[in-house]
């Protein structure tokens, strides 16, 4: 799927068809971008594009990216937030420009595989990240008119996002890929985790997808080897780290 206007008009009217704003449609109105103070007064941080070049635009920011996409010269990391924050300074959209940009970061992110954003969701991260996110953004915009602008605190910040992405996904999967074995080691770091008593339930509550004889397999060659101690019988029998 290669980034074009036309893609990115019709993730704007997908994004927009269960709304009553009509979306898939360039700006025809300017669209400053405006930061509201706790008095109420407003500043202009950033003046978009003009209507009336948007589509040249949108168009020039795509042919740069296909014709950079495949060449050696050019980081795949790098390119897509430079596209990214051109996309958000040229503003196409009277509204849903942030979240169209975010769409288009998966989509290029997973051309480029890296397709951390299947599992985790950037637009979250993003959100609890939302002051460093205006105001790098606010940073590397200034002068892009001019083509004088320092893309570099938006790179840090884009770069940032991916990072703590990934940093998430092996937190939550980490314990699937333990050399101990998926579902011995599953069952181990749950055991782990526990303070104080448990119950053969309680483990299979958190590995539903292990079998109730191997956990109590387990749990045989844990108190053998001395490292758990069992008290009572059957399924209310309780258990504890030694």
């Amino acid at each position: 799927m290669n980034f074009t206007s036309g893609l990115v008009l019709q993730l704007h009217r997908d994004m927009y068809q269960f709304t009553n704003e009509q979306g898939g449609r360039w700006k025809n109105v300017d669209n400053q971008i405006t930061e509201t103070h706790p008095d109420g007064t407003k500043i202009v941080r950033f003046r978009p594009v003009p209507p009336y070049k948007t589509p040249d635009a949108m168009e020039q920011l795509n042919s740069i990216l296909n014709s950079q996409w495949e060449s050696p010269e050019f980081e795949k990391l790098l390119l897509i937030p430079a596209c990214v924050l051109d996309f958000l300074c040229i503003h196409p959209f009277r509204d849903g420009n942030g979240r169209i940009a975010r769409l288009i970061s998966l989509l290029l992110l997973y051309k480029a595989g890296f397709e951390v954003g299947r599992y985790i969701s950037l637009e979250k991260i993003i959100e609890s990240t939302k002051e460093s996110y205006y105001d790098t953004l606010y940073k590397s915009s200034q002068g892009w008119h001019e083509g004088t602008h320092d893309i570099r605190p938006w790179w840090e910040y884009f770069l940032g996002i991916v990072l703590n992405a990934y940093r998430e996904f092996e937190n939550r999967v980490g314990i699937f890929t333990t050399a101990k074995g998926a579902k011995a080691g599953l069952v181990l770091d749950t055991i782990d985790k526990f303070h104080g008593e448990f119950t053969v339930s309680d483990i299979k509550q958190l590995c539903p997808d292990v079998g109730l004889d191997y956990i109590r397999k387990i749990l045989r060659e844990l108190k053998i080897a001395g490292k758990l101690e069992c008290f009572g019988r059957g399924p209310a029998a309780k258990w504890i780290k030694i």
